[in-house]
């Protein structure tokens, strides 16, 4: 919090934050740990996943407590990540109907509720997975309602040319916008 302080007195402009999860509390996973492959216990609706989704409002309400806002939250970080990561990385496995489930039924309300103005991001993960993400979770009325934009990953991008992935998903989907919100270089050891 002093760092984020510190960079918002610096800038000349406001800054827009955003958040992003890498993982749930043990005791709402598959695993019972908050590393390596699992999912929220239960289906979205129920206690775990409305339990999660509460976590998010108090993150939000404990940084206003201390004037941080953000602009934006994603609804988990890498969650294809969590069916493939190493044991030791903290994730929560999501698939597509997963995070459209859990955006519709705990997430979306949630943050509608409360007295945050945060947008909601969905994905944040790599492009590959558009625009068929895109299509499960956009293509549900009531989940869209509540998704702002798409948080997109850019690790994977010589893999599938842009049109196929970022295009095809703007054209399905003009009123969401595309927000790169991941990379580095180095990422491929062969490199």
């Amino acid at each position: 919090i002093p760092l984020l302080r510190r960079a918002l007195a610096m800038s000349k402009r406001p800054l827009l934050l955003f958040a992003s999860p890498w993982t749930a509390p043990a005791w709402m996973k598959s695993n019972g740990d908050v590393r390596g492959k699992g999912t929220l216990k239960g289906k979205a609706g129920d206690k775990y996943h409305k339990t999660w989704a509460n976590y998010f409002i108090k993150f939000l309400d404990e940084y206003a407590k201390r004037n941080v806002t953000f602009w934006a939250v994603t609804a988990q970080n890498e969650p294809l990540a969590g069916l493939f990561t190493p044991p030791q990385a903290p994730t929560i496995a999501f698939t597509a109907a997963q995070q459209r489930d859990f955006i519709a039924h705990d997430l979306g309300p949630a943050l509608a509720r409360s007295p945050h103005r945060t947008r909601l991001l969905m994905l944040d993960d790599q492009r590959i997975h558009l625009p068929h993400w895109a299509k499960v979770v956009l293509g549900n009325a009531t989940a869209a309602r509540y998704v702002a934009g798409l948080a997109v990953h850019w690790y994977l991008d010589a893999i599938v040319p842009p049109a196929w992935s970022l295009e095809a998903t703007h054209k399905l989907f003009p009123d969401h916008f595309l927000l790169y919100t991941e990379a580095c270089t180095g990422f491929f050891m062969f490199r």
